[in-house]
């Protein structure tokens, strides 16, 4: 294994690590910030694949390599699969809270608010 793909797989491997942090904590805005880093270091990685030239000494280097980044990259798939399931379930809940129609307000003779009924305060709650 060359030192540039070993330098590129580690560090697709990292942003991948880091990005499934993020998505682990659920904090989208992280893991969206990484988006470009990921494309590059993938980029990278593909680029440094395409000119490394096969070296059987190193096979267990890029075995092991090959392992750690095919465990970041399924384990980022599952947690991409997660925050989109997530998001989509906020995004419900908030549709559902907007589809509930709200009562036109009545006025009085003094032209305030009528006493009575009014509108019904909105609470949005999402647990994962």
């Amino acid at each position: 294994m060359t030192p540039d793909l070993m330098a590129t797989t580690l560090h697709l491997i990292e942003t991948l690590e880091e990005e499934n942090a993020a998505l682990a904590a659920l904090d989208l805005p992280r893991a969206s910030a990484l988006l470009a880093q990921k494309q590059r270091a993938a980029e990278g990685f593909t680029t440094a694949c395409a000119a490394a030239p096969p070296c059987p000494a190193d096979r267990e280097a890029v075995r092991a390599s090959a392992d750690r980044l095919r465990r970041a990259a399924s384990e980022n798939q599952r947690l991409l699969a997660h925050a989109i399931l997530v998001q989509g379930q906020v995004i419900g809940a908030v549709a559902r809270a907007m589809a509930q129609p709200l009562a036109a307000p009545r006025y009085g003779a003094t032209g305030d608010l009528a006493s009575g009924r009014r509108a019904a305060p909105v609470a949005l709650s999402a647990s994962v």
